[in-house]
């Protein structure tokens, strides 16, 4: 299968690189900088990633494109178009003229196969404070903006390209075409799609794990759901689910979620589980300790149960590609935002080989892979639900009494989402119990009650996300749904902070 291969240099847009090639039916995958590649066979391209260094600073990335040249297409974004500028003997500076935001490009070349039916006048978005003053001998300029002469250059002999503004951001209203003519200059097959990631998996699946018999964790959520089908049209009941109750789900969630697994044919168990939980997460009050011990008493329960079954010799799990970003798990320079309990622990405390089918997707291709299995779409579309539950939505220490307030309030936030036909509008909405309480008055009395923050956003795959504008009216008529029928709560507020620079949940 062709390939594009994403060279990154430590920008926040990166991922966003990868999720446009993919839309557009092209596999790609991302790298650190430092990675070579000797076997061009499917590798149809190179993109170079931008880069929150300057090229001139001593300690900036430096991929080695040298033996690239002349074999594969190259395109260098941002620093990417710099790193590229500077390697062939331009040059690069810091000026007096720097580009943030949104820029129009006032000159396009029509010739240029990287702007083929695009032309000048469009909006792109530009994140510099370095500018290419001077591009190599024998590359020639391809776009300018007002301010920049060289927004972006080329060297058609050697299909090599750079631009200076973002076009994987949607506020580049040209980008989705300008990457597409790059693709159309590497040549590829668009083939990367649900049906063929299915065939390919479940061929993979069956031709690894051969007659062994595999474990997995499972949640409720699309990620797990879509591993374990897939797993599951390949090996049938040699895949042994086991869902576990943490006591910290929302409400009616085990039976529910058992049912639904039980409606699609997957062998699973049900494991009740919420007192060793709660007693071992008593006093707690860190986020980062929190998960810890969730992820612990799992491990110890999961690694019980799986004992239990013979000849297992795989773990499955439902990672995505956030997951292993966000660990840190592929680039050791990186810094871990939160622990994932799904990325590591298991395989080794078990001994069990890992099956990840999902490891390399985006959330959004996730779903589009369960739409094309038929998964049920309540299923599919369910707002995804972190691994420690409740207990990172529970601000400070975690007790029953909270517990049972705050899957109370969740239920009646998600009801009126679903009523109100605003379910499916959003990508993540959930509630989360505060650890202060205010002043309030109910009936002719003082209250002193907890206060609860109502989050929702939209997104594509976790890494950015903008808060979801409700109407006015809905948000009160929530607010005082939630007052007049939770005890316990008097005071609802809206969080509208986007990621980045704040995370999606609150721990």
């Amino acid at each position: 299968m062709d390939k594009i291969i994403i060279l990154d240099n430590g920008s926040q847009y990166t991922q966003l690189i990868a999720r446009k090639i993919r839309e557009a039916n092209v596999y790609c995958e991302v790298f650190p900088w430092s990675e070579e590649f000797i076997s061009f066979d499917d590798i149809k391209g190179i993109i170079l990633s931008g880069s929150p260094y300057s090229v001139n600073d001593a300690q900036a990335p430096a991929p080695n494109i040298e033996h690239y040249i002349g074999k594969i297409p190259i395109l260098g974004i941002c620093y990417g178009a710099q790193y590229i500028a500077k390697y062939f003997g331009g040059e690069v500076v810091k000026t007096s003229i720097s580009e943030y935001g949104p820029r129009k490009l006032s000159f396009v070349d029509s010739s240029s196969l990287l702007f083929k039916n695009i032309k000048s006048e469009y909006i792109v978005w530009m994140s510099h404070s370095d500018t290419i003053v001077s591009i190599p001998q024998n590359f020639k300029i391809n776009c300018s903006t007002d301010d920049v002469k060289i927004a972006g250059f080329e060297d058609y002999s050697q299909k090599i390209y750079g631009v200076q503004f973002h076009p994987e951001v949607h506020h580049s209203v040209i980008g989705k075409d300008v990457l597409k003519n790059f693709l159309d200059i590497c040549n590829v097959s668009y083939d990367w799609t649900p049906s063929y990631f299915i065939k390919k998996t479940i061929e993979d699946i069956k031709n690894l794990v051969g007659d062994d018999e595999v474990v997995i964790g499972l949640s409720g959520g699309v990620d797990s759901t879509v591993a374990a089908t897939l797993i599951n049209q390949a090996i049938g009941d040699r895949l042994h689910g086991i869902f576990i109750d943490t006591g910290l789900l929302r409400k009616n969630e085990f039976s529910e979620v058992l049912a639904n697994y039980k409606r699609i044919g997957i062998n699973v168990k049900g494991i009740e589980a919420s007192d060793i939980f709660l007693s071992r997460l008593a006093n707690v009050v860190d986020p980062e300790e929190k998960r810890k011990i969730i992820g612990k008493t799992f491990i110890d329960i999961f690694e019980n149960e799986a004992k239990k079954i013979n000849n297992v010799r795989w773990l499955a799990q439902g990672t995505i590609y956030p997951d292993v970003i966000e660990s840190a798990a592929n680039n050791s320079s990186a810094k871990t935002i939160k622990s994932h309990h799904n990325v590591g622990g298991l395989p080794e405390k078990l001994n069990l080989k890992l099956l990840e089918p999902l490891r390399m997707l985006f959330k959004d291709e996730v779903r589009k892979v369960g739409n094309e299995l038929a998964i049920p779409t309540d299923l599919v579309n369910r707002h995804p639900f972190p691994g420690p539950g409740l207990a990172v939505r529970i601000i400070g220490d975690i007790t029953l009494d909270k517990i049972k307030i705050l899957q109370e309030v969740d239920d009646i936030y998600i009801k009126m989402l679903k009523d109100n036909n605003l379910y499916n509008q959003i990508w993540q909405a959930f509630a989360v119990l505060l650890s202060i309480k205010s002043v309030g008055v109910m009936g002719d009395e003082r209250s002193y009650e907890n206060v609860i923050a109502l989050r929702a956003v939209n997104s594509v795959d976790g890494m950015t996300a903008n808060p979801f504008a409700f109407p006015l009216d809905f948000l009160a008529n929530l607010a005082n749904e939630i007052i007049n029928k939770v005890k316990g709560v008097n005071r609802v507020v809206y969080d509208i902070s986007s990621k980045p620079p704040a995370t999606i949940e609150w721990e």
